[in-house]
């Protein structure tokens, strides 16, 4: 260190310290708060509150839900509304199930799902609505040409209104619940609720709508309208609106697997994922029309591969998810946070479902052992003794399913931090993980290797038992409410509630290895 600097640093004033004893009667002298003269000011506190945005987004689409209510019953007419509402809600099961199976191995919270369906269902609904009618009106009324506005509208107008609204759904999510948003699975499912929840409501409005010219003409049964209008809409493309907005789903599941000094990238995949979306969109209103037979051309020649080849996509990325786990879980099982066998079994949809049903079954039949006698079995159990068994197998499949839930989310931090996309937090999420599945693993562990031996994961160098470490009959479930009240045994039969016995903190040789 040179001379100059140090002169420069004893040039400047000395910041005096305080010293315990005068910080002490400083302390003692503050009034009581009732007294205080001055108070911490309250900056942006209502818009950080958790409740103030619940309520603020539930009255939101509560008031969108209405005003769509009032729109399609006013053009469908009440007998009309209750048989489109009767008919469109046939398909939403159906597109709900799968999309939830798509994301099966790290499964987004119930929400998310819920509030991309209401999304698209209230709001991007009565959006795409009152613009489109307001653009017709207007194409209409300068060209002079409704025929030429209804074309334009539906061709052009549409697509970029319904894209775009139905688009703000995974961007919200995007932006506000970041961490359940890894990659192009969770884009894929959140932009296809979304777009189911918009497809419902468009189809009360189509179904009311073809019900009422049925009603007008006399037609019914399998020649009537409305007949047609559910084959087409519910049976031959219940996946149109979902497939266009998948594509705006891959951009932000892209955007959010890229690093996060890829910011060119975040930026424009999304928007290329919506720009195609658009175009698909417009293509497929434009297709009936352009041509007498330009729907049946567009529908299997195009609609259909591209369905083909978007589904593979989003299996090909669930199963790259179940290869992370396989790639990143060794670690901490060579920290000693994991067994060896665990990272196989949590690899294997079936393994991890095997896992669940032998969890279920031993904790009952742990239970039940209770029930013997010193010279064999007593009389039948009562009812709540055999309700006590159902919890006891309840809970431990529960306790198995959280603890997989926990680790996939670990894998996936763990990928994250690689990518340099984790954040700052990194270190105290994988921590928070790491207790959750330390609160779990007497319960999950041995059922976890079972289900690896069982499956043929891993090769025992002994014929298994019927469960590797059977569980004790006295095991406890789980307190309603309190999911890390998970009894822990020491192998000897006694056991340690949470925070006791070993753990993370007590254990100084379990220390979890930080991503290279």
């Amino acid at each position: 260190m040179s001379d100059g600097s140090v002169q420069q640093r004893q040039s400047q004033p000395a910041v005096p310290l305080l010293q315990e004893q005068r910080v002490g009667e400083i302390l003692a002298a503050v009034p009581e708060r009732r007294h205080w003269r001055y108070r911490p000011r309250r900056v942006g506190r209502v818009w950080r509150s958790r409740t103030f945005r619940v309520v603020a987004v539930f009255t939101v689409l509560a008031l969108c839900g209405l005003a769509i209510l009032a729109l399609v019953r006013d053009q469908t007419g009440t007998q009309g509304f209750l048989v489109g509402l009767g008919l469109a809600v046939l398909p939403v099961p159906l597109l709900t199930a799968a999309f939830r199976w798509l994301d099966r191995v790290d499964p987004g919270p119930w929400r998310n799902v819920l509030f991309a369906f209401a999304w698209g269902a209230f709001a991007a609904a009565l959006v795409a609505i009152l613009a489109n009618s307001f653009a017709t009106r207007w194409i209409a009324t300068a060209t002079a040409d409704p025929t030429n506005a209804d074309t334009l509208g539906a061709t052009v107008i549409a697509p970029v209104v319904e894209e775009s609204a139905k688009a703000a759904a995974v961007l919200l999510i995007f932006l506000f619940r970041r961490r359940d948003f890894h990659g192009i699975v969770d884009g894929v499912v959140i932009a296809g609720i979304t777009a189911s929840g918009f497809a419902f409501t468009e189809n009360i409005l189509y179904l009311g709508n073809a019900f009422g010219e049925d009603q007008q003409i006399g037609t019914t049964g399998v020649v009537s309208v409305t007949a047609a209008t559910f084959f087409v809409r519910a049976v031959m493309s219940p996946f149109a609106h979902p497939l266009f907005t998948v594509l705006t789903g891959i951009g932000f599941g892209l955007a959010a697997a890229a690093p996060r000094r890829a910011r060119v990238r975040r930026i424009a995949l999304p928007l290329l994922g919506l720009v195609l979306a658009m175009g698909m969109h417009a293509l497929w209103n434009g297709s009936a029309v352009f041509s007498p037979f330009g729907f049946y051309a567009v529908y299997g020649v195009f609609m259909v591969p591209v369905f083909g080849l978007v589904t593979w996509l989003v299996i090909w990325s669930r199963q790259r998810e179940l290869r992370t786990l396989a790639a990143e879980l060794p670690a901490y099982a060579a920290a000693g946070w994991l067994t060896p066998a665990e990272p196989l079994a949590l690899a294997s949809m079936r393994a991890r479902g095997l896992a669940r049903d032998a969890a279920r079954r031993q904790y009952a039949v742990a239970a039940r052992g209770s029930w013997q006698g010193p010279y064999g079995p007593v009389p039948a159990p009562s009812v709540q003794a055999k309700a006590a068994a159902k919890a006891h197998g309840q809970a431990a499949a529960q306790a198995v399913a959280e603890y997989e839930s926990f680790a996939t989310s670990l894998a996936s931090l763990r990928l994250q931090a690689r990518r340099g996309t984790a954040g700052p937090d990194f270190a105290a999420r994988e921590l928070e993980l790491l207790h959750h599945l330390w609160q779990r693993r007497e319960v999950a562990s041995p059922a976890l290797t079972y289900a690896a031996q069982a499956t043929g994961r891993l090769r025992p160098s002994y014929p298994p038992p019927p469960y590797p470490q059977p569980f004790p009959p006295h095991a406890q479930h789980p307190q309603h409410g309190h999911p890390t009240q998970y009894a822990q045994y020491d192998g000897h039969g006694h056991g340690h509630g949470p925070g006791q016995g070993p753990g993370p903190v007590d254990n100084p040789y379990l220390v979890p290895q930080q991503p290279q």
